[in-house]
């Protein structure tokens, strides 16, 4: 098991910088940013201070996607990272949720999702890609041969098979181990299908954490269910809500959603979270005791997550890092500070 944090931009970057020293030396071994330039500061530019500041983290985009910026703008941008910090990026993409809307835009399709993404990886590699009928092929000739790894965010069929068939690892929005079990089962069957190894395949459960009594823990966190409603939201309008595509578990907690403000993503302040009962909000994130958080994600663990990851942005996040350092992480094989 692998341990993360993710922060959406919007405290100061020494802060970031300082809770990136703090998390490594506890243990941690990646440390993601979301990818919404307009809702919050541009990613890159503070990962860049962060690699400068750590030897054993890994960084990446929690996610990035197909539309946000040009690809070969974005391949250099990633392998100069990947340079940098001596092979310490990933990049977890997806079909661009608050980065595209916020524009008035759609996300993009699956097929672009993965175009663009193998796209990626062969321009970092060294190799020539036409990846756009209006350009040239395009050969970086400083890229160093890396391989770059890439993580799909998904829910959908569609995604999921993506994600098994092309990923290196699944990002998934939950830390509920039923839901995690079943969407993971999807990418684990398109992979096999395909031929490729399980063995190297990685699972994530990103989703907020606070360590503490119960009440305050889901003031924290509520905002985090609202988030995923959004998606679920998508696919119901794609799917249905009768069927297999999109389990009931998943789909009855949205009845009473009435929209979402984007001005207001992954705000705990947020006037869209009315809907959302206390159980989705334990079910969906890692909350309560050390003794609990240790327990659940030794759930998430046996139904096959190898990296938990936190949404560091609930507030006490110095305190949070420090308690998973001290109680949490020391309680699994393979952690070490």
């Amino acid at each position: 098991m692998e341990f993360g944090i993710t922060f959406k931009g919007d405290i100061t970057p020494r802060r970031t910088v300082e809770l990136c020293k703090q998390a490594e030396q506890a243990g941690f071994t990646y440390a993601w940013f979301f990818d919404s330039h307009i809702l919050w500061r541009e990613c890159y530019v503070t990962m860049a201070m962060c690699m400068e500041h750590t030897t054993k983290m890994r960084f990446g985009p929690c996610v990035t996607n197909p539309a946000v910026r040009d690809w070969s703008v974005a391949a250099s941008l990633y392998a100069t990272l990947a340079l940098q910090s001596g092979g310490r990026f990933d990049m977890g993409v997806g079909r661009g949720d608050s980065s595209r809307r916020v524009l008035g835009k759609k996300p993009e399709t699956v097929e672009k999702m993965i175009e663009f993404s193998e796209s990626l990886k062969g321009m970092i590699r060294g190799d020539t890609v036409q990846y756009s009928a209006d350009y040239a092929p395009v050969q970086i000739p400083w890229t160093t041969g890396y391989e770059l790894p890439v993580w799909y965010a998904a829910y959908g069929p569609k995604a999921l098979t993506a994600a098994g068939e092309h990923g290196d690892g699944l990002i998934l929005q939950l830390a509920d181990p039923w839901l995690v079990q079943w969407f993971t089962g999807q990418a684990q069957a398109a992979r096999e299908a395909a031929g490729k190894s399980m063995s190297t395949f990685k699972v994530m459960s990103a989703a907020p954490a606070w360590v503490g009594d119960m009440d305050t823990a889901r003031t924290q966190t509520r905002w985090f269910p609202a988030m995923v409603g959004n998606h679920v939201a998508d696919l119901v309008e794609r799917y249905g809500k009768e069927g297999n595509t999109v389990p009931k578990r998943l789909t009855d907690y949205i009845d009473g959603r009435k929209g979402y403000d984007y001005r207001h993503h992954a705000d705990k302040d947020a006037d869209h979270l009315g809907f959302i009962s206390d159980d989705i909000v334990d079910s969906f994130g890692v909350l309560g005791t050390a003794e609990q958080h240790v327990e659940k994600i030794k759930e998430l663990q046996a139904v096959g997550v190898t990296q938990y990851n936190i949404y560091l942005m609930c507030g006490d996040e110095e305190r949070i890092v420090e308690a998973y350092g001290t109680d949490i992480l020391p309680k699994f094989a393979g952690v070490t500070a």
